[in-house]
């Protein structure tokens, strides 16, 4: 029945994250920096809300956009915390995930034949979900030289009068790079000439480590009214399994969203969406808490990385660490097989997230620090037998 699997289908990789963490799960004493997992427990007061919410017996469907009281919290969230106006009827949808917001935002806007431009490196979905909609991924590879930040000069010559939309991911999954105003200001200044869509899944913009606050790329001048905004509440919150996420944008782009969405999905898990409700009311504290504990990882991941010989970029955002291991004359795919079948230890290949990954692994530190501690002390055994 092979040859009768849509041919799209059929030629679509599997995913690479994946591929590492089913190998790993079938081998016993096996420690994972693999998978974007926050080893926290959702906060109980949310836990609490969504049980107190299946005991009063709210089980049904909700409104195809989802819970009113849930896009009230997610307007008024996006505007304290970014200076985003969208208001909560027409503006904004709740989705399965960012996950799900990625695949209705680009069927929304993608004709067959469309080029969709990806800043890569980048989550692995980003491609698959061009080429299911029908859109040609055209791959934008933002490098270590600078910082893995895409730059405006990156786009110039990739943008054609094919092109329909942009891609973005900041912070950066899998680098942890992250883009500061002068960044998004030219490369505004780039897409402000051309009538291409901005789809910007900010889902880890809570996660933005130092001085820096997180910026979007709607709040630079004359984008709000072509970018759609995504994001959820797997990673802030560590609300993963709960499945649940938002996109805000144009009335007319949310609108066609919301046309798809409800043919397909009908509407967000309900227990879910009170969980949601009480994540934003009142999570702010426990995302502070969180935040705290990636960054004391993040700092000690990069240290010990760096002791050991490992030429790492310092990312700022997400929680996972893009080391190069191009010194050791092994592709990514056989570092990370190698390092599984020796040491039993899981990593990514960069290569999972695009093309120009390659020479890079990713590390995700949303693991206890003993457990980072035991991974690093099996890395380095590994690049001594090398």
């Amino acid at each position: 029945m092979r040859s009768r699997v849509a041919k799209t289908i059929r030629d679509l990789p599997s995913s690479g994250i994946r591929k590492f963490f089913d190998i790993a799960s079938g081998m016993e004493d096996v420690i994972s920096l693999g998978v974007g997992e926050p080893d926290f427990l959702t906060p109980w007061h949310i836990r609490e809300e969504a049980i107190f919410s299946l005991e009063q017996r709210l089980t049904t469907y909700t409104s195809n956009a989802g819970l009113p009281e849930l896009r009230h919290e997610i307007s008024r969230y996006m505007t304290e915390k970014y200076k985003l106006t969208y208001p909560p009827k027409t503006q904004i949808l709740v989705t399965v995930g960012a996950s799900e917001g990625i695949d209705v935002a680009l069927r929304a806007v993608v004709d067959s034949g469309d080029e969709v431009l990806v800043v890569e490196p980048c989550f692995v979905s980003y491609s698959p979900c061009v080429l299911m909609a029908g859109g040609i991924p055209v791959s934008v590879p933002a490098g270590v030289e600078n910082g893995f930040r895409v730059t405006a000069d990156d786009l110039k010559p990739r943008i054609t009068d094919k092109t329909k939309a942009i891609l973005i991911s900041y912070p950066n999954n899998p680098t942890g790079a992250i883009l500061g105003r002068q960044d998004l200001e030219s490369i505004a200044a780039v897409l402000r000439e051309h009538e291409i869509i901005v789809i910007s899944d900010e889902i880890y913009a809570e996660l933005t480590y130092g001085d820096t606050s997180h910026i979007s790329i709607a709040s630079m001048p004359g984008m709000y009214e072509k970018t759609i905004v995504l994001n959820g509440f797997s990673k802030a919150f560590a609300m993963t399994g709960w499945r649940l996420g938002y996109a805000c944008g144009p009335e007319d782009l949310m609108a066609a969203m919301t046309k798809i969405h409800q043919y397909v999905l009908m509407c967000a898990p309900t227990t879910a969406q009170y969980g949601g409700i009480e994540a934003l009311r009142k999570g702010g504290p426990s995302v502070l808490s969180m935040r705290k504990e990636y960054d004391t990882r993040r700092r000690f991941m990069l240290s010990e990385l760096r002791k050991i010989g490992i030429d790492c970029f310092e990312a700022r955002g997400a929680f996972y660490l893009f080391p190069s291991i191009k010194r050791f004359g092994l592709t990514s795919e056989d570092f990370c097989t190698r390092l599984l079948d020796e040491q039993s230890l899981a990593v990514v290949p960069g290569t999972a997230f695009g093309a120009c990954g390659e020479g890079y692994v990713r590390c995700s530190y949303a693991y206890s620090i003993d457990n980072i501690k035991k991974a690093l002390s099996r890395l380095n055994a590994f690049i001594k037998s090398l």
